[in-house]
């Protein structure tokens, strides 16, 4: 009997991987265009209801008038308070909502393929910890304490400021050392971390429901302008990152095999820390830090549809925005009156979800 034996490249990322693409996905050979418009539809649905319901019941139906009124110029014939509720308070929540969900996928898809390893997420380069030490700098401290700056021009410019350090440290001879990157993100997320612990000792205790409320994660106080900067960049970053999934699915396989196939990996790295270091910082400014989205939702989408990038990254956009929408309208109707932070959600999905990982698939915890 004769045994052929298939390059180790393509039968499965390289030693020390943590990533496994060997197990077929149930959902892998169902068209890409199919998947996109069926969860396409989810989210859409999802929105409008996630805009009708609220303190204030509203049909469905006239969510959707509203929406589409407001879109194509036509006169909204619904209740005014019910427009003005839907069109300015509730639907631009949900839409940063999906715009986070998204943003964060689509990161965390990335950065696990970047530095090889599954737990990996956009906040591994710091982005949560720096922007919670510029946002928290300004709450405590009043906006004078940095030039001025608002809580989310003082969070961007906290979490750039993370990724410019994380970025030299992670460098080894000149170059980007995944390994090295990952240990300079966590060194300086400690130390980011200490920052906002002091600065929260010197707030008044008034502040302190704001700062909590902040750092665990909201959508609570959007509006259209924040909408317009997120969207461009978490819409252009997925597309562009898009447009490099044939090279992530050669990164996978190791930086020799990459090489091998024409890939500039020392290019490639730069640009993908580039684009997901914009979207994280982007979306932390505006919601604060959300945990758990670009850590979970990659794996559910790897598992289902599986590890080919040109797929992933589209889908892991869609399925990240119906799950922050999801978690977004129980986090306001869980304990109503009361809103809970997003994080508290999340987590209690993500945890669960990582042990049962953890147990399925064992090679996560000796590899």
């Amino acid at each position: 009997m004769t045994t052929t034996t298939r390059p180790a490249a393509r039968e499965a990322p390289r030693a020390g991987s943590r990533i496994r693409a060997d197990r077929p996905a149930p959902l892998h050979a169902v068209p890409l265009p199919l998947c996109l418009g069926l969860l396409g539809v989810v989210l859409v649905v999802l929105v409008l209801a996630a805009a009708a319901i609220g303190s204030v019941s509203v049909s469905i139906g006239d969510s959707w008038q509203v929406v589409w009124g407001h879109l194509t110029g036509q006169a909204v014939t619904v209740n005014p308070a019910h427009d003005q509720i839907i069109w300015n308070f509730r639907l631009p929540r949900v839409l940063l909502a999906a715009l986070c969900g998204a943003g964060l996928a689509v990161a965390g898809v990335v950065l696990q393929a970047m530095v090889n390893n599954p737990l990996a997420d956009p906040f591994i380069l710091g982005v949560s910890a720096g922007g919670s030490v510029g946002a928290v700098a300004v709450m405590a401290l009043g906006a004078g304490a940095l030039g001025g700056l608002g809580v989310s021009g003082a969070a961007f410019l906290g979490a750039m400021l993370a990724v410019v350090l994380v970025f030299v440290l992670g460098q080894q001879r000149g170059r980007l050392n995944p390994v090295r990157l990952v240990l300079a993100g966590v060194a300086v997320s400690y130390v980011f971390t200490s920052i906002t612990s002091f600065l929260q000792l010197q707030t008044e205790p008034n502040n302190m429901r704001q700062i909590m409320f902040w750092l665990l994660g909201s959508v609570s106080g959007a509006h259209w302008e924040q909408l317009r900067v997120a969207g461009v960049v978490v819409v252009a970053a997925t597309l562009l990152l898009t447009c490099h999934g044939r090279q992530l699915n050669a990164l996978v396989t190791g930086d020799e095999s990459a090489t091998a196939l024409g890939v500039d990996v020392r290019r490639l790295r730069l640009v993908l820390i580039v684009l997901t270091s914009l979207v994280a910082g982007v979306l932390v400014a505006i919601a604060g830090g959300i945990g758990f989205v670009g850590l979970m939702v990659p794996h559910l989408v790897r598992l289902a549809f599986g590890a080919d990038h040109r797929r992933l990254l589209p889908l892991a956009a869609l399925v990240g925005a119906v799950y922050l929408v999801a978690v977004d309208l129980l986090s306001r109707t869980v304990d109503p009156p009361n809103e809970l932070p997003l994080n508290i959600l999340t987590a209690v999905f993500g945890a669960p979800f990582f042990i049962w990982l953890l147990r399925r698939d064992r090679s996560l915890s000796h590899s």
